[in-house]
């Protein structure tokens, strides 16, 4: 067994509870399509996806590898620069979730690490070649591929047996979702799982625990697939009712389509040690699948919404990493400080949190009403919806009726954009 110093139990242990919130923050890739559509039951879709995310870990160790070996100069970290990142990552996931914006964990801790080693080490201690060709491109290519994947996928199913949309067809593809489904979940443990699997291994080499250049040990993996899983079962209901209920309105074919386009690039690039976003993957899957049936639509302002939360993601956890590794570089006493800043702060977004809580009981409703996230906008008679566009900040303090549902400070950007109706389709307005 390793030696420990108390540094880098208290990093381990970090990088755990990280490994935690990318669990219940990225449920919603597996199974927010599959609950919106009824084909398992909140509770069911969560215990599956938790154990396959336990089985995923065990699969591959190519995007620990990237992690640990190559993003940053393993040679010039300290385990407190690690703990700083971390602190970074955790912090950017614990409040998008509750806004309910399916924002990456993997970038989180990208720019969490990023940030706290340029920090510690000045800008050399980042690989720039690596971040280019296995984050940066992939963070671009991945959903881009998956979604016209997804919209191919579903064209090709309607060609193919259009008129099928009896209970029968609408079953076998259920069965379907459920299969998509759970292969999204095999495929996330083998990506995410494993980032947290690099940074612990990475945290070991900082602190002489183990070689320069080692592969993840038994225990690493072990311990990072148990708590992503059990962070899957306890399930992030707030960003499953975005992804099920705001983003498109998905049949079980399109749910068919757009899972098994995404597992089928998450596989790909976890052989291939590509350590891309989960969330952008299988968004972009499901924005494709949205568009590939006829009179289909993708909820524009929820997407906008999304991708400023993209775009803020490597930037916000690189400073937070950045002032977190600053200050532990005062000595003892500045990692304490930090450490309490977190505990205190991850109790005070819980605690807003609850008061308008989420769970298994109400996640395919919205603001408690079973309305779409999306107002319904009127059809005129050409079958073209008005356009309505509008672009909209909004912070507000202690308001229980903040679009986060949760009193403290939020943030909602909306844009629509004019959308033609399919006069054989169903309405714009029903999204799922």
């Amino acid at each position: 067994m390793e030696s420990f110093s108390l540094i880098l139990a208290i990093v381990v242990i970090t990088a755990l509870a990280f490994d935690f919130t990318n669990g219940f923050h990225d449920t919603a890739n597996a199974m927010a399509t599959t609950i919106s559509t009824g084909a398992l039951k909140p509770r069911v879709a969560v215990a599956m996806s938790a154990t396959l995310n336990l089985v995923g870990a065990f699969l591959s160790v190519e995007v620990a590898n990237t992690i640990s070996k190559g993003l940053v100069d393993e040679s010039g970290i300290r385990p407190e620069v690690i703990f700083a990142a971390l602190v970074g990552a955790i912090l950017w996931n614990l409040l998008t979730w509750l806004v309910g914006l399916p924002s990456s964990s993997s970038h989180a801790l990208m720019g969490g690490l990023i940030g706290a080693a340029v920090a510690s080490a000045g800008t050399g201690a980042v690989h720039g070649d690596v971040l280019v060709t296995k984050v940066l491109v992939p963070a671009l290519a991945a959903p881009l591929v998956a979604g016209v994947a997804a919209l191919l996928a579903t064209r090709l199913s309607y060609s193919l047996d259009g008129a099928a949309e009896g209970k029968a067809a609408e079953k076998g593809y259920r069965a379907g979702q459920i299969a998509s489904a759970g292969l999204v979940s095999l495929a996330h443990g083998t990506n995410d799982a494993q980032k947290t699997m690099g940074v612990i291994t990475l945290a070991l080499i900082a602190g002489g625990a183990i070689a320069p250049g080692s592969n993840p040990p038994t225990w690493v993996v072990l311990s990072a697939g148990l708590a992503i899983a059990l962070g899957t079962y306890l399930g992030g209901w707030r960003i499953i009712r975005t992804m099920g209920k705001g983003l498109t309105d998905l049949r079980p074919r399109q749910g068919f389509a757009a899972q098994t386009s995404a597992a089928t690039a998450i596989l790909a690039s976890s052989h291939l040690g590509f350590s891309l976003s989960t969330t952008h993957v299988v968004s972009g899957s499901v924005m494709g699948a949205g568009l590939g049936r006829k009179g289909g639509v993708v909820r524009w302002s929820t997407a906008a919404r999304m991708c400023v939360a993209w775009a803020l993601t490597l930037p916000a956890a690189a400073l937070v990493g950045a002032l977190a590794e600053l200050v532990t570089e005062l000595g003892d006493w500045g990692t304490a400080a930090v450490a309490v800043c977190l505990v205190a702060s991850a109790v005070g977004i819980w605690r807003v949190s609850r008061r308008e809580v989420v769970d298994h009981s109400n996640v395919n409703e919205v603001n408690g009403t079973g309305e779409s996230a999306v107002p319904a906008v009127p059809v005129g008679p050409a079958g073209v919806v008005g356009a309505v566009g509008a672009v909209s900040v909004t912070i507000s303090a202690g308001s229980a009726g903040s679009p986060s549902g949760a009193g403290g400070t939020a943030a909602s950007v909306a844009a629509a954009a004019p959308v033609v109706a399919d006069p054989a389709g169903p309405p714009p307005s029903a999204a799922v």
